[in-house]
Order: C-alpha cells, then structure tokens, then sequence
C-alpha cells in the first residue's frame, strides 16, 4: 500500500524540519501544510529540506488544524496514496511507531488508527497533572458523542486513516479547529468504521500550545452534546430502529414523568403542609427506577455496539 503523511505547520519552524527527517523510508509522500503560519514554516522548509517525497501546500488563511490536515488528505488521495498518517509538526510524536499505526489497516482491521498515551502508567509520567485529568475527562465524554466506548485520549492527533474512509467522510462539515480530532471521531462513528488505539508514551518538549483550558471548558461541552444527539438520532432513529430505541424513548419519558408528578407534589407538600400519600410516593418513585434501568439497558446495548467490520470487508 502506498503511504503517505500529511503534518498540519503553524508555529512550528524550530522543530518541523525535525519532524520531517525522522520520517521512515516506508513512507511515500510527505504533505507539509502551511496553515498561513506566521513564521512561514512552509518556505523554510522548501529552502531547507531536499527530500524529494516533501510537498509544500501553502494556505493563504488560517483554516485551523482540521482544515490543514484535510487539505493533506485531499491531496495524498489525489495522488493516489492508500493510507495516511497525520503528525504534528512540533516534534512530539515518534515517527518510529508509524508502522503500528499502519498495521491495523494494511490487515484488514481497522480503518483508522490513533494514538493513546493511557496504555500504562510510564507513558503518562510525562504528562501533567491537569493534562491527565483533563484527557481522562475528555475520553469519557467523547464516549458518549462518538460511540466509540473501546478507546481513550480523543484528543490525540497522531493517527492513521484508509483513504476509503477518507472517501466516506463529509470533510465539509467537519470542525477545522481544535475540536477536530474529536469531531472525527463521531463522522468515523457514522460511517461505522472501524477505530483503534495505538499505544504511545507521553512526550513534551518546547512547542508552542494554542489551546488553552478556556477554549476547552467554553468550546467543547456544546459541541459534544451536539455530537451525541446527532448520533444517537442517526444511529437509533434514521438509520436504524431497535431495542435500544424503544428503551431509550420510554426510559426518557418515565423519568421525565416521574421526576415532574414528584417534583410538584413536593412542592405542593411544602406549600400546604401536608404530607405526600404512600400512593403519590411511589407512582413518582417507580417511574424514575424504571426510565433509570431502560436507559442503562440503552447504555449497554451502545455500548456493545462498537463497530466491528471494517468498511473494506463490507464490500
């Protein structure tokens, strides 16, 4: 299979240089994108480097990190390059490990691979504090948006994708910014590929972060609710109608019902002093465990609902 990596550049001149010549003869072609950097890292490295698989694109305006690596899978599709790994340009990630990111794919096992820093407890020693808490709290939540309960470190970018699923994915509607590799996660999700974590330590060194805590608590909370309705509605509504639509429809209106009917009869018990019957107890009382044990019914049947085939196989 021919393949190729595609490096997002924006801040990047001390360390995209590196990057580039740690890139292993396995690899094809190298897309280096220029996201209107301001230290023009895209021409520093048309001066600098003379390895013949590196193309330079340039954008005129700032697209976000989503936006440079879908200008890079575009073009290494053009080219007619099978598999894609996406790195950063800041020297933190180790170009050694690209062949486990390819495997998976090249086997017929997954159709997109990506990094994960949480295998063991050595890998996250570099990792601060707040990064670890932060990260644990984001694979949670992206489980719910995504579907995808079997992998953690959303936020990681070093990944691999088959270009068929790269044909499959609307990169138009896709987020250009820092939410972009979670966004992947819930397209891929839609599409029913198949995704898998990759081992990886841990690794910081002098680059430059643009996202901060801020962005994330402000930015990201809407856009993951809005990931997970979207799914849920396609997966369980449009695509498809099961048991867990039904658990998940009535365990919605049970414990809306039974939180309502409760709340203004304690309400109404405080108002007139008087004491809620046995009977008014439990009608809000059994409603609420019920709608709670159909919705975590709906939980687990997602849950064992990962995708498992990958797109190839379905052909």
């Amino acid at each position: 299979m021919k393949v190729a990596v595609t490096i997002p550049c924006y801040k990047v001149r001390n360390q995209i240089l590196s990057a580039v010549e740690n890139i292993g003869s396995e690899i094809s072609k190298v897309y280096v994108v220029d996201d209107c950097c301001p230290q023009h890292s895209g021409k520093f490295v048309e001066e600098n480097c003379h390895d013949p698989r590196v193309t330079v694109i340039t954008h005129t305006r700032n697209q976000g990190v989503g936006g440079a690596v879908c200008t890079g899978y575009r073009a290494a599709v053009n080219d007619g390059m099978e598999i894609i790994i996406k790195i950063d340009g800041d020297g933190q990630m180790d170009t050694s490990l690209i062949p486990k990111f390819i495997q998976p794919i090249v086997e017929g096992k997954a159709d997109y691979t990506k990094g994960s820093r949480f295998y063991s407890i050595h890998s996250l020693e570099s990792m601060p504090g707040v990064r670890k808490l932060g990260n644990a709290v984001l694979s949670f939540v992206n489980k719910f948006s995504s579907g995808y309960w079997n992998i953690m470190d959303p936020t990681n970018g070093y990944t691999a994708i088959h270009h068929r699923a790269i044909s499959m994915l609307p990169f138009e509607k896709i987020n250009k910014r820092y939410f972009f590799e979670s966004d992947m996660l819930f397209r891929l999700g839609t599409i029913r590929a198949v995704v898998r974590d990759i081992p990886m330590d841990a690794k910081y060194a002098d680059e430059e972060s643009s996202l901060s805590i801020g962005k994330v608590l402000l930015e990201f909370p809407p856009l993951y609710l809005k990931a997970f309705l979207k799914r849920v509605f396609y997966n369980y509504f449009l695509r498809d109608f099961n048991g867990a639509s039904v658990e998940l429809v009535a365990g919605i209106l049970l414990l809306l019902f039974g939180m309502i009917f409760g709340g203004v009869h304690w309400a109404d018990s405080i108002i007139t002093n008087n004491a809620a019957t046995t009977g008014t107890v439990m009608i809000s009382v059994l409603p609420i465990i019920l709608g709670f044990q159909l919705v975590l019914s709906a939980i687990t049947f997602d849950m064992n609902n990962v995708p498992k085939d990958t797109l190839s196989s379905m052909d």
